[in-house]
């Protein structure tokens, strides 16, 4: 009858200085995209209401530039977080 050997506790991988810092990066870096469209779309629509109230006759064309503004600064943002998950899925 042969003796069982010892079998060592498997160790889990250390998350290494790289990965860390790049989930970090990718937070901040989402974070701040997330802010700028917030902040970009505010003053869209600050910017498109003070126009209306100044012009009250061109509030057709200062709506339908105000959406295009919009979708301008959301896609901004969507790329910038679609960047950021690239980034983390290719770190991982």
């Amino acid at each position: 009858m042969a003796a069982a050997e010892p079998v060592a506790p498997q160790q889990q991988p250390a998350a290494s200085a790289a990965n860390s810092g790049a989930g970090l990066g990718a937070g901040i870096g989402a974070g701040l995209a997330i802010v700028g469209a917030g902040i970009g779309i505010g003053l869209v629509g600050w910017s498109a209401l003070a126009a209306i109230a100044r012009q009250p006759e061109q509030k057709g064309a200062i709506q339908v530039n105000m959406i295009v503004m919009a979708a301008l600064v959301e896609g901004a943002a969507i790329i910038a977080l679609l960047v950021i998950c690239y980034a983390l899925v290719g770190k991982a």
